[in-house]
């Protein structure tokens, strides 16, 4: 893999209709950039989320959950690390860190539980190309992260939101 982290980062700027009148992030508005870390991520791996549907892969969250740390706020440099910590037959989770880009601060810690549905929304295994595809990406990052320990971070170590 080129990224030589073990988790994907996108960074992006608080947009203003991401707030409420007091300038700070509604909180609803941290699960859509865990949605954009996340297809980020499989894009990364050379697979948009556009071309997985057409392989027969639908992802539908069956899970979430949010700790909110801190509060950014409108214009903030934010930064989504995801991080792909396991992958079943019709089933895969991600942990996401979201952190202010200038203090390092940690804004949000996340999980994802996706589930694979076919064409007809019903339960289905992932495509066995895209189960591949993932779990390579996921043990490469994981062998990556043991080989560097300056991204052993004690977030990352916890299952879960920390």
């Amino acid at each position: 893999m080129s990224d030589p982290s073990p988790h994907f980062d996108v960074e992006f700027r608080v947009r203003y209709a991401e707030t409420d009148q007091m300038g700070v992030v509604y909180h609803s508005e941290y699960l859509v950039w865990c949605e954009v870390g996340r297809t980020e991520y499989i894009r990364s791996l050379g697979l948009p989320y556009a071309e997985m549907e057409r392989r027969g892969a639908f992802l539908a969250v069956a899970d979430a959950s949010l700790r909110y740390h801190a509060s950014a706020r409108y214009d903030d440099l934010v930064r989504v690390e995801t991080r792909l910590t396991e992958v079943r037959s019709r089933a895969v989770t991600f942990d996401y860190l979201i952190r202010h880009v200038q203090s390092g601060a940690r804004l949000v810690s996340a999980r994802t539980l996706l589930v694979s549905l076919d064409r007809d929304g019903r339960p289905a295994p992932l495509p066995a190309d895209v189960r591949d595809l993932l779990e390579r990406a996921m043990h490469e990052r994981a062998m990556l992260e043991r080989a560097t320990p300056e991204h052993a971070t004690p977030e990352r170590a916890s299952r879960g939101p920390a």
